[in-house]
């Protein structure tokens, strides 16, 4: 069974996948790390980490969490003294690789306080943090290699009585990735935090995340998600949200148009962007098909709880196969967004 692990006003390992992102602003400034967590938390972002390099910008801790209502993580390395900071302030979970955060002692004392608190801490394990006898052992990064280095530490963990632990394995290679977390998902009931790491900008990023963190979902693998973009976090989010919703996972409208070809009589590249556009901020759980003509109209298109197809000018609107009326092509949208409206 798997464990749970309560973060804030979350849990992890209850069944649901949530969405992270990280703040990308400089930790000495607060006003415009406040800014950009209340976007991430608006923008559907259920848990937000922020990078905490120095003690001095602990700081920043409160200042979140008088902001938002998500849980907030620390994310730290090196420095212990800054982990405790964090716990004393309240923050809700601690990222740290306990292999580049001190000697044990450091480790017990970050796990003790986190312990007295409440805090979870998750395991971060990366390519550039595996440790050497490690690396020796493997000659390389691969799944073995990051799978023994995360258990390794949450022994680490275990040592000082601390059991409240999330795990992550990231790196940049797609298929590595998945391999370990197939790996480490049999060998361990701790909840995983899923993300394929230095992905690049945000097209190659995004098809890379979709891979990774899409064929893990599909396996049933993965507690939590974080898309990592060299891109604004906003697109982290909606990323993470629409490969949510490809895996058959997360509400909101699911969007589904042909390719178009020869015989396509209708503006369909035009209207399927229009569509998606228009309907980014409805909540509702339904799918809607957008197509370009009688094949691939309310025959193939029957299961959509909407759909448009169109031909010579005109374009048909129906629901789940059944024809429900014919408008002009300049009309389309909105006739198919009073449709959505009738909705439940």
């Amino acid at each position: 069974m798997k464990k749970q692990v309560k973060a804030g006003n979350i849990i992890f390992g209850d069944g649901n996948i949530y969405i992270q992102s990280m703040l990308n602003v400089r930790a000495d400034d607060i006003e415009n790390s406040v800014k950009q967590a209340v976007e991430l938390e608006k923008a559907g972002c259920q848990v937000i980490r922020a990078a905490v390099p120095h003690l001095e910008n602990t700081e920043l801790i409160p200042a979140l969490k008088n902001a938002v209502s998500v849980p907030i993580v620390a994310d730290i390395h090196f420095d212990h003294r800054i982990a405790l900071k964090c716990a004393e302030l309240g923050v809700d979970k601690i990222r740290i690789n306990p292999g580049n955060i001190g000697g044990e002692e450091n480790i017990k004392a970050v796990a003790d306080i986190c312990r007295r608190k409440g805090i979870p801490i998750r395991i971060g394990v990366n390519s550039g943090s595996l440790e050497k006898k490690v690396l020796e052992k493997y000659g390389s990064p691969v799944p073995e290699a990051f799978v023994e280095s995360a258990l390794e530490n949450v022994k680490l963990l275990n040592k000082y009585d601390f059991d409240d632990i999330v795990i992550s394995i990231k790196s940049s290679d797609v298929k590595t990735t998945i391999d370990s977390y197939r790996l480490l998902s049999e060998r361990t009931d701790y909840p995983l935090h899923l993300g394929v790491t230095e992905t690049g900008t945000t097209r190659m990023g995004i098809i890379k995340s979709a891979v990774g963190i899409g064929s893990l979902i599909c396996d049933g693998i993965g507690d939590t998600i974080r898309v990592s973009l060299t891109a604004d976090p906003l697109e982290e989010v909606r990323a993470a949200k629409d490969i949510l919703k490809a895996c058959g996972i997360g509400g909101g409208v699911n969007i589904v148009s042909c390719p178009t070809c020869g015989r396509t009589q209708i503006d369909l590249i035009s209207l399927a962007n229009k569509v998606e556009k228009a309907v980014s901020g409805i909540n509702k759980n339904i799918k809607i098909a957008v197509m370009g003509c009688i094949v691939n109209g309310p025959g193939e298109a029957r299961e959509a709880d909407l759909g448009v197809t169109g031909g010579s000018g005109k374009a048909v609107i129906f629901r789940k196969g059944e024809i429900l009326r014919t408008v002009p092509e300049d009309e389309v949208l909105g006739a198919l967004l009073e449709e959505i409206e009738k909705l439940p």
